[in-house]
């Protein structure tokens, strides 16, 4: 009986240091910090819901799902159990099951205001889902929005002072000047930013899903991670390493979009570098490069704040044509997720999926974009829900099959901008710093040299910008509860 008490006093005493943690925005600290306190008295809900609220803020939504069960399982009558798996189940992008969460909330707080505002948003967001399901046509019915464009039709008005295309030859003076005019939160006109996406889909198009990138002895070649609309620190990253050319070639490796408020500048100048020179600017297919993420994520409220509805499904349709992985020298495997549920898979595999579509919910191509490393050897379920876990006997036989030296992934956020794992087999690298203006974690990129090829990571700061907050243009749903 004292020793229950004891566990019982202790297991408090983590619960108020977790929260401490939390509040400090420490997220993984916290989540130790609770599991130390479910250790000693697992028969708590509490402890979970506050376990399952830190993973949401690190978006492992399969985590959070998991935990909000646990506390339901503890106390059905704990409403907040309910409240952190809806908003789990929204950052997942599945409205209908957090709509039975919400409803839930509602019957057990039916005077709560906040819980009858979440349940309408849900309610809304459902019936939305559902008139576009109804009205979408067949797969083999849809037509290409990109074909039904010409853009040598818009007209440039005479007081138009943004940066100008001339003929159809995307130049390094015109990529500087419209850089600067994004700088100085000034947009590019319809005309140019059409050109631009309707250019650069020409190139990717003609791409495998595998890309091999060749690096001539003596020269660099830089990985760099997510950006999620950080147009400032992608600024800050051109500035620091120089920008993309022949000489100075880069890869960013997806998530290039969403969070961040300036996910169009972001895009728009990544595509530009591309029309500019193929071979100065390598562009790898993330998560975030679908239609159910920017939907929620704010890439898509953005575009069509900032330009129009045309233009958010052009996205969608080259971002379905970006290339899923590259490999470096044939030694250096570069994937914006991580590897697969099954063994044995080689690089001839990738090259042969068919990448011309959205992401599906299992398989390779799923895979490739959300899976995350574990330390524990074998595979483990994802902690965000959707792809799996890793390890690193995982890792090495991958690199074995298929003679390859090193992973470089990102999909993560990390502290310091990047992590070595898996017996140094593995780096994720993560380019977005202080993401969504409150991780405090800085960014990283990493030059290779040839024909060594050894990572030579750089790490740097958050740089200021405007005053236009994360997830401004997101899902209203989601910014509840961000």
């Amino acid at each position: 009986m004292e020793t229950e008490k004891s566990n019982i006093s202790k297991a408090e005493e983590f619960k108020v240091l977790a929260n401490e943690a939390f509040n400090a925005r420490k997220y993984s600290q916290a989540i130790d910090l609770y599991t130390q306190a479910i250790e000693l008295n697992s028969g708590n809900a509490v402890y979970y819901s506050n376990r399952a609220f830190a993973h949401l803020r690190l978006e492992e939504y399969g985590s959070a799902i998991q935990d909000a069960t646990k506390a339901i399982e503890v106390d059905p009558k704990y409403s907040k159990g309910y409240y952190r798996r809806g908003a789990a189940h929204i950052g997942l992008g599945k409205f209908k099951e957090a709509l039975k969460d919400f409803q839930q909330v509602k019957k057990m707080c039916p005077n709560d205001a906040d819980a009858t505002k979440k349940l309408k948003e849900c309610e809304k967001a459902v019936m939305k889902l559902k008139f576009e399901e109804a009205i979408a046509a067949p797969e083999s019915e849809r037509r290409s929005i990109a074909e039904s464009i010409d853009f040598h039709t818009i007209d440039v008005e005479p007081q138009y002072s943004g940066a100008r295309i001339e003929g159809d030859v995307v130049t390094l003076d015109f990529v500087k000047k419209m850089m600067e005019d994004f700088k100085n939160q000034k947009f590019l006109h319809k005309r140019y930013a059409f050109q631009i996406v309707l250019q650069t889909r020409e190139i990717l198009q003609s791409l495998p899903s595998l890309v091999d990138i060749h690096v001539p002895n003596g020269k660099h070649f830089t990985v760099c991670g997510d950006v999620h609309g950080q147009f400032y620190d992608l600024l800050n990253i051109f500035e620091l390493n120089g920008l993309p050319s022949e000489e100075n070639p880069y890869l960013f490796n997806g998530d290039f979009v969403d969070r961040g408020s300036f996910s169009l500048e972001v895009i728009l100048t990544l595509f530009a570098f591309k029309c500019m020179s193929p071979s100065a600017i390598y562009l790898a297919r993330g998560n975030h490069e679908s239609k159910s993420m920017n939907k929620i994520y704010g890439f898509e409220g953005e575009v069509r704040s900032k330009l129009n509805d045309t233009f958010v499904e052009l996205f969608a349709e080259v971002f379905c044509l970006l290339p899923l992985a590259h490999v470096i020298n044939e030694k250096v495997f570069v994937v914006h997720g991580g590897l697969f549920s099954v063994d044995g898979v080689k690089l001839s595999n990738i090259r042969s999926i068919n990448r011309f579509c959205e992401p599906p919910e299992e398989g390779l191509m799923c895979e490739i974009l959300w899976s995350d490393p574990q330390p524990l050897p074998g595979r483990g379920p994802s902690k965000r829900g959707v792809g799996l876990s890793f390890g690193p006997d995982v890792t090495r036989e991958f690199l074995q099959e298929n003679n390859l030296d090193l992973i470089v992934r990102s999909h993560e956020v990390k502290d310091e901008g990047y992590e070595v794992e898996h017996d140094g087999k593995l780096i994720t690298v993560f380019s977005a710093p202080n993401y969504c203006d409150q991780m405090g974690n800085k960014g990283a990129f990493i030059r290779f040299e040839a024909p060594a090829l050894k990572p030579n990571i750089v790490t740097f700061s958050a740089v200021p910008h405007p005053d236009v907050k994360p997830m401004a243009y997101a899902n209203n749903f989601l910014r509840m509860f961000s």
